[in-house]
């Protein structure tokens, strides 16, 4: 298949990990995808309680990357104070056989702890 990099006839050119990692990597990104594919729609302040150690600037700016990529929608209602809530698109939600391929494969490891 042409179309799925397999090295070491991988043409460079055709291969989509480099812009799935841009959409996707980074230390932050998963642990949002992962909360909103599999807990469903959050508020901000949610997502920040459920992932420790991330700063309100970081997950704003992830939040807004992933929005970007069509990832994540944002949806804000008209009320005082504002709610906003985050959800995961269907291309987001596509991405939970990932999620699934990668705990069978830890599941499936030699664990040396």
């Amino acid at each position: 298949m042409k179309d799925v990099c397999q090295p070491p006839d991988c043409e460079v050119e055709l291969c989509p990990a480099p812009v799935i990692i841009g959409m996707i990597g980074g230390k932050w990104k998963l642990l949002i995808l992962q909360i909103l594919i599999f807990r469903g729609t959050k508020r901000f302040g949610e997502l920040r309680r459920l992932i420790d150690g991330v700063t309100q600037t970081m997950l704003t700016n992830q939040l807004r990357a992933l929005e970007a990529d069509g990832l994540v929608s944002r949806k804000v209602y008209a009320e005082v104070p504002p709610r906003v809530e985050y959800s995961a698109t269907q291309d987001g939600k596509n991405l939970e056989a990932m999620f699934n391929a990668m705990h069978a494969w830890w599941e499936n490891r030699d664990h040396k702890e």
